[in-house]
């Protein structure tokens, strides 16, 4: 029960955070949303600030478990044609899941705050999806699926649109069906232009 209540909490916190940032948003009207006492809050968290790490600490760990980390490597595409479908499941998760979106919503609002949101949202915006696409590129690289380049450099140049067209659905929802096609369009045109073709092999 206990359990279930600190899951409640953290839930309305993230919700919170998303609108109003860590500032906007204090203990009574949390707990309050709740049906809660600010006495019953404090008897599940000491204060706001063991919620807030309490929180990115489960964000990292839902990310990692859900979408992929440089922790949590995906699988090697085994075919040009899967590494477009991963792409696409990816993305359609992480612009429909409306934990991750809130998550994200937290990390652009207080990375110029706190220390650890900032370093979350390089991570998960920038260096983290560099990560995961340099080691897919390699593996592929490898199995003879890609031209041989600097697959570093590679998903950078594959990650950072995919990236922007994320964000955009976050700021403008009503974009999200143009966005995935946009994605599809783009992952198609890199395998495209740095696939190995069947003639080739």
């Amino acid at each position: 029960m206990a359990k279930d209540t600190r899951e409640r909490i953290l839930m309305a916190a993230l919700e919170m955070f998303s609108r109003n940032g860590y500032a906007g948003t204090n203990i009574r009207e949390l707990s309050a949303s709740l049906g809660m006492g600010k006495s019953s809050m404090y008897r599940h968290f000491a204060s706001k600030e063991e919620i807030w790490n309490t929180l990115l600490d489960q964000m990292i760990a839902y990310y990692g478990e859900h979408f992929g980390s440089s922790e949590h490597l995906p699988r090697v595409p085994d075919t040009l044609e899967d590494m477009v479908q991963m792409t696409i499941r990816m993305v359609d998760f992480t612009v429909h899941d409306e934990k991750i979106v809130m998550t994200r919503k937290v990390l652009s609002i207080e990375q110029f705050r706190d220390e650890r949101a900032r370093d979350l949202a390089t991570k998960h915006f920038l260096t983290g999806l560099t990560e995961m696409f340099t080691h897919v590129f390699e593996g592929m690289m490898d199995k003879g699926l890609l031209h041989r380049d600097d697959p570093a450099m590679l998903a950078f140049a594959y990650t950072a649109p995919i990236s922007s067209l994320i964000h955009l659905c976050d700021r403008e929802p009503q974009k999200t069906t143009e966005a995935m096609e946009q994605t599809e369009a783009f992952s198609r045109h890199f395998i495209k232009t740095y696939g190995v073709t069947d003639n080739e092999n």
